[in-house]
């Protein structure tokens, strides 16, 4: 079972790494009122450009081992917003998160160890976090994960596996997933040749606004048995 942690509307991360919604496994701690209205503040004060103090009350926060702290402190760090800030505190703080059950900084980490922008770049390391963050929930690991399976990037290839976590993402309402999956279906690679569910997923993306979907959707219509 899933928690959702508060919002905290922070700068992205290249590479798509959104902070608006925040998944917590139920392992992690939600944060108390106070820590969760000092949470806010932070962040309101992030927003305004009152970095220093936010960078405290992060700090101050995180050290109570309040994992959403943590891992705002470690975006600070990864986007130099103070002096002395560092990749490698960016991944020892967001790292700490992660470990926390924070599914965001999971995710992240994969990012992370992906792109080597806090560190030596590792791509089976990198899977091993997606595929943490996607088994708890965070859409855009499932697609990261399939991804690496369907690749062969940092996993083994696997066209199974890349459609079991591409399907969990189409169920997540990721379009490119639903186009994938469609796809997949359509090609028999990943499982058995399924014209009517490659139809049904291709006509999914398309109503959440895959122009290409909609028009593979209209050439399966007479190719169905």
């Amino acid at each position: 079972m899933l928690k959702r942690a508060a919002l905290f509307p922070l700068k992205r991360l290249p590479g798509a790494l959104l902070l608006a919604l925040f998944l917590m496994t139920a392992a992690a701690a939600a944060p108390t009122a106070v820590q969760q209205a000092a949470l806010e503040r932070a962040v309101i004060d992030h927003d305004q450009g009152r970095l220093l103090r936010a960078r405290r009350s992060f700090e101050a926060l995180a050290r109570q081992k309040v994992p959403a702290a943590a891992y705002n402190l470690g975006v600070m760090h990864l986007e130099g917003e103070f002096a002395g800030a560092s990749p490698a505190q960016a991944r020892r703080w967001i790292e700490r998160a992660a470990k926390q059950g924070f599914v965001t900084a999971q995710f992240a980490m994969g990012q992370l160890f992906e792109t080597g922008r806090a560190g030596p770049r590792d791509l089976v390391v990198a899977h091993s976090w997606y595929e943490r963050a996607a088994a708890a929930g965070s859409v855009d690991a499932q697609v990261a994960a399939g991804t690496a399976y369907y690749l062969g990037r940092g996993a083994p290839k696997s066209p199974a596996d890349a459609m079991r976590w591409y399907r969990e993402a189409a169920k997540g309402g990721d379009v490119g997933a639903q186009y994938l999956l469609a796809s997949m279906y359509e090609q028999g690679d990943g499982a058995e040749r399924d014209l009517r569910l490659a139809r049904y997923w291709y006509d999914i993306a398309a109503r959440n606004g895959d122009p290409a979907a909609a028009i593979k959707a209209r050439e399966l219509d007479p190719r169905e048995p």
